[in-house]
């Protein structure tokens, strides 16, 4: 589902700064594209499906503001090479970089002894080389103009285990040790760098897992879902946006480190 934003200029958050989007052609990624978009930032987004980024770009330049799309694989080497290139071609120095990209376990889930090492290896580095990576890229020009927000998408299984996801778990543990690592290094760059840690949303990654999980325990979809949170559901990929917004406004210059959960009570129980 949309959700309709409209920017109003003088109200602008982000007005005329640059971010950059990874994964951003579905699900997270797009709605937080179009959320920092409605608070007036000129956009490079990234993804693997040209279709819908090209949509998106449609949609993103009808709101008044520029948006680069840019169709890359992030499990190729030089990958992050070429994206960065093109989206600071476009637009200059980035000021905001929100690393969403990220790759799931529940297409192949298996226990440990039996994990596939090639899918391991794909999986943490799209989860967490990459992130580092475009952060390596970002920060020259941030401490230089001592500004910069970068905004790691990591998830609740970043603070527990996953069942049969030992990859994905792991990779994102380790975002949030890149995360606080970069917090303490450029906390005096006016630089901030943090986390947003989703329980379970509705995406077609997170769709998997649903199914595996009710499969598993002999539910239904819906049965699970209920049962899942606090809340009784998911959440919309448009409720985890407007927190990425506000972290990456000048407003939250003083929260860097941080891991906010963002789960619907998940963890609470």
């Amino acid at each position: 589902m949309k959700t309709n934003y409209s920017t109003k200029e003088g109200r602008m958050k982000l007005k005329d700064q640059t971010a950059l989007v990874t994964g951003a052609s579905r699900g997270i990624g797009e709605a937080i594209a179009r959320a920092l978009a409605a608070e007036g930032a000129h956009i490079a987004i990234t993804g693997r499906s040209k279709a819908e980024l090209e949509t998106l770009q449609e949609e993103l330049g009808g709101m008044g503001i520029r948006c680069e799309s840019i169709v890359a694989d992030l499990t190729e080497k030089g990958a992050v090479e070429k994206v960065w290139i093109q989206a600071t071609k476009a637009f200059g120095p980035i000021d905001i970089l929100v690393n969403n990209a990220g790759m799931g376990s529940s297409a192949k889930p298996m226990p440990v002894v039996d994990y596939d090492d090639a899918f391991w290896e794909t999986l943490v580095y799209v989860n967490l080389t990459v992130p580092y990576l475009f952060s390596k890229k970002a920060l020259p020009s941030m401490i230089a103009r001592k500004y910069g927000r970068i905004i790691m998408t990591a998830s609740v299984n970043s603070k527990i285990g996953l069942l049969h996801g030992a990859a994905y778990a792991a990779s994102k543990h380790g975002l949030l040790g890149l995360v606080r690592t970069l917090a303490i290094e450029t906390a005096k760059e006016g630089i901030t760098v943090n986390a947003i840690c989703p329980g379970p949303v509705r995406t077609r990654m997170n769709n998997l897992r649903v199914e595996y999980e009710a499969k598993r325990l002999g539910k239904s979809v819906a049965e699970f879902e209920t049962d899942l949170t606090p809340i009784g559901r998911r959440l919309e990929p448009k409720e985890v946006a407007p927190l990425v917004v506000y972290l990456a406004g000048r407003e939250a210059s003083v929260i860097t480190g941080q891991a906010f959960n963002i789960d619907g009570g998940f963890l609470m129980i």
